[in-house]
């Protein structure tokens, strides 16, 4: 999605500065997305993976002229329950206290990709499909793709996730940090519509998230994402259906109803994986190929997204910063350089705070709320409970749920 996501949104800057700005380039933007995988019509139906896109990613997106198209894919998030299983810590967020129709949306990442698929058919950009990154030259700027195809560019960003080839083959640096747990991903079935209710129950294993998604058939889904050891999460990956719906329910409780279905259950290790330094030279990382976040506070696409705003960002302003130089100093604008260095560092500096923060952040709340030492139990639970005396102090919690850029 970010590297879909950028490509559309470069496209629709060189649209913008042509028409808003003649002669502010040479020539549109020549823009050229790889991708390994071509979308089909079977859809996963019940066990589509879902992911959460929150209020300020849904405003950055209808910018880019992309949410409109997806829009009616999106199941809304009005109000956010947040539990401590066992304590009396507990707190809500709902969109209504904030003036807000709703707190996010939860959309499938299979018709997602899909429409935007299509939208980058139609655009002006060179797709590449399918194909994916055979070998990159050492000075990162020609590409050989497993089809034996060559391109050269000015500037490469790498979106292509956690275990980016590019970021192998550069031989950059990546920082991780293990949190000694593992992901246990399924949909499930209530027997009550959730009502665009999202959870988040912390649990004495580690965080409990479920989502609320498009109802198919008449049957109400939840998105889980079940944080666990390695021993429990395997046990309960590979247990009868009954057997986990009963383990599902004693650990959240009847708060969403009763569990009546599961489907594929999937699992991942937990781990913080960023870069220090999510640039090389005339090459920029973005999304999950700069950072990968612990799933606790659902913010991963919704900070590769600002990634995308902020490279877009750069781009533009670089591109009239040139312009406006060559107009005072009475020459005619050279053919811009996407690559230029004055770029890629105004992009670091553009994202770097928004990303230390919203790291720390979450790596502060894995390890507060998987923690069973008793002063911070009691702490936590303290913290909840006057979030929920005193409404006042939600709003810097909300802003963060809802995507907003960290300061």
């Amino acid at each position: 999605m970010a590297g879909a996501s950028l490509a559309l949104g470069l496209a629709k800057l060189s649209e913008k500065l042509s028409a808003k700005h003649a002669g502010l380039l040479n020539r549109p933007i020549s823009i050229a997305l790889i991708e390994a995988v071509k979308p089909d019509d079977n859809h996963p139906g019940f066990d589509s993976r879902s992911i959460a896109i929150a209020h300020g990613s849904v405003f950055e997106l209808t910018q880019l002229g992309i949410w409109p198209s997806i829009e009616s894919l999106g199941t809304d998030i009005e109000n956010i329950h947040i539990s401590d299983r066992g304590h009396f810590g507990m707190t809500e967020l709902n969109a209504e206290q904030f003036g807000l129709p709703s707190m996010g949306q939860v959309v499938e990442l299979a018709k997602v990709g899909k429409v935007l698929f299509e939208q980058v058919q139609q655009a002006d950009i060179k797709l590449y499909c399918p194909a994916s990154l055979a070998k990159l030259d050492t000075d990162g700027h020609t590409l050989t793709l497993d089809n034996g195809q060559q391109i050269r560019t000015q500037l490469l960003v790498a979106a292509d996730g956690a275990n980016s080839k590019v970021r192998q083959a550069l031989k950059q640096d990546v920082t991780q940090v293990e949190f000694e747990q593992v992901a246990l991903v399924a949909n499930v079935q209530t027997d009550k519509p959730h009502d665009s209710w999202a959870y988040e129950r912390f649990t004495d294993t580690g965080p409990l998230a479920l989502l609320p998604m498009a109802t198919i058939n008449g049957k109400t889904r939840l998105s889980l994402v079940w944080a666990l050891d390695a021993e429990r999460a395997q046990q309960l990956k590979h247990t009868d259906k009954a057997d986990f719906l009963a383990k599902l329910q004693q650990a959240f409780g009847n708060r969403a109803g009763r569990f009546t279905d599961v489907g594929e259950r999937v699992s991942y290790p937990l781990t913080l994986s960023y870069m220090p330094r999510p640039i090389y030279h005339r090459t920029v990382f973005i999304g999950n190929a700069a950072q990968t976040l612990h799933p606790i506070a659902g913010q991963g696409f919704n900070l590769g997204l600002r990634d995308v705003v902020g490279l877009i960002d750069a781009v533009e302003t670089s591109i009239k910063a040139s312009n406006k130089a060559s107009t005072e100093a009475n020459k005619s604008a050279s053919s811009f350089d996407f690559g230029h260095n004055d770029i890629i560092h105004a992009y670091l500096a553009k994202r770097e705070q928004d990303r230390q923060t919203t790291i720390n952040n979450v790596e502060f709340l894995v390890r507060g709320f998987s923690n069973q030492y008793w002063p911070l139990v009691a702490g936590r639970s303290l913290a909840l409970r006057l979030l929920s005396w005193c409404p006042p102090l939600k709003a810097p919690i909300a802003h963060k749920a809802m995507g907003w850029k960290s300061a």
